[in-house]
């Protein structure tokens, strides 16, 4: 429990390890290295409450490679490209994916804008993407409203209603868009409530710093990033 309460990341190092990490996934590193990197989205999922997101994840991403190292070389025909489909996709996506869904359920928008703050980034890049972080969450808690609204009136996500994709998608683009413009012009009174337009310094109730778990990721990371860079370079210079 202590582990948990404890586990904090800074808004800048979930951003750093999310890019480092996107750029190494679809730059085929090699197996150890993205298998080092990759680890990072488990550890900080389990260690912030979200532990059967981190087993699903570990386990996909274990078989996805198994499946490319072992199977794949004998595979043909239609199994083989549903393998490669499969495996690829978890492979490179999925990483991303859940570096990406860590970042946003654990970081508040308060801590993002003071980070972002500290760090001198332009307004004009921190408040669009404080909006996206606020977005997101409502679009999500949406989706599932509709969710269970199709499955009052007996039209869920199922069998029956993969036969009919274009009506399954309208009833969840119809929602979403109005959805959309109505959350949009709620975000943008509530930015312009908090005074996030106001050109002069802002203070702050919450205090961010790196600690030394931060140090500890980011070494890693920058690690992993060096021994890529390093094994490109020289595959370069070889060739």
């Amino acid at each position: 429990m202590g582990l948990e309460l404890n586990f904090y990341l800074d808004p800048r190092t979930k951003i750093i390890i999310l890019a480092v990490l996107s750029f190494m996934v679809f730059n085929d590193a090699s197996l150890y290295v993205s298998s080092i990197l990759v680890l990072i989205p488990c550890i900080c999922l389990f260690f912030s409450n979200h532990k059967k997101s981190a087993a699903t994840y570990v386990a996909c991403y274990i078989l996805a490679k198994l499946i490319q190292i072992y199977i794949l070389p004998n595979a043909t025909g239609f199994m083989a490209i549903v393998l490669i489909t499969f495996s690829y996709t978890v492979s490179r996506m999925l990483p991303i994916l859940m570096m990406g869904y860590y970042t946003i359920s654990t970081t508040k928008v308060s801590e993002f804008i003071a980070s972002m703050e500290n760090s001198s980034i332009p307004r004009s890049i921190v408040i669009p993407v404080s909006v996206v972080f606020r977005y997101i969450p409502s679009l999500i808690e949406e989706i599932r409203s509709i969710t269970n609204a199709m499955k009052m009136r007996g039209f869920g996500l199922n069998v029956k209603s993969l036969k009919n994709p274009l009506k399954l998608i309208e009833f969840y683009m119809v929602p979403m868009l109005i959805s959309a413009v109505k959350t949009a012009d709620e975000l943008s009174a509530a930015s312009l409530t908090r005074g996030l337009s106001n050109p002069e310094p802002r203070t702050h109730l919450i205090e961010v710093e790196l600690t030394k778990m931060d140090y500890t990721f980011l070494a890693i990371t920058c690690i992993g990033f060096g021994i890529y860079a390093y094994n490109f370079l020289r595959g370069v210079l070889i060739a």
